[in-house]
C-alpha cells in the first residue's frame, strides 16, 4: 500500500529489526497485503514490537525468539508458531533451543499446548529440511 504517513525513527528500526528477524521475502509479503483498514495496527507492531521491544539490547534475537516462540505456543497462536520457527533461520535459536522452550511450555502452560507446538515445530523442520534438500538436488 502506498502510505504518505511520515515514518518515525522508531517505525524505521521496527522494519529494520522486523526484517532481520523474518526477512524480507516476509516483510514484503505482509506489506503488500496492507490496506488502509490494518495500516495503523502494521504501524502500532512496527513501532511497538519491532521498534520497541525486539530492538532492545540486553537480550539477543536468538533470546526472544525462544522467548516469544513460548509465548506463541502457550497462547496457542499455532501461524505465528510456525513463522517464528521459520524465522530463528535469522535469529540462531536452535532445535535444541526450541525444544527445551517447549517442553518449559508443557509445565508451565499445559502439554495439549506443548504437545500441539511440538508438532508445528516438527512440521517446520521437516519443510525446511524438504527444501534445503531440494536445493542440494539442484546444485
Amino acid at each position: 500500500m502506498a502510505d504518505q504517513t511520515p515514518r518515525t525513527d522508531r517505525y524505521r528500526q521496527g522494519m529494520a529489526t522486523r526484517r532481520a528477524v523474518l526477512g524480507n521475502a516476509h516483510v514484503d509479503r505482509a506489506s503488500a497485503q496492507e490496506t488502509p483498514f490494518d495500516q495503523p495496527f502494521q504501524e502500532l507492531i512496527t513501532e511497538g514490537a519491532w521498534g520497541t521491544v525486539w530492538s532492545r539490547p540486553h537480550f539477543t534475537k536468538r533470546e526472544r525468539s525462544i522467548v516469544t516462540i513460548a509465548l506463541l505456543a502457550a497462547l496457542g497462536q499455532d501461524e505465528e508458531v510456525a513463522m517464528h520457527i521459520r524465522a530463528t533461520a535469522n535469529t540462531g535459536a536452535t532445535e535444541e533451543d526450541i525444544r527445551e522452550a517447549l517442553l518449559h511450555v508443557a509445565i508451565y502452560a499445559g502439554v495439549p499446548a506443548a504437545n500441539h507446538a511440538f508438532k508445528i515445530a516438527k512440521s517446520v523442520y521437516a519443510e525446511g529440511q524438504a527444501v534445503n534438500h531440494a536445493e542440494e538436488e539442484t546444485r
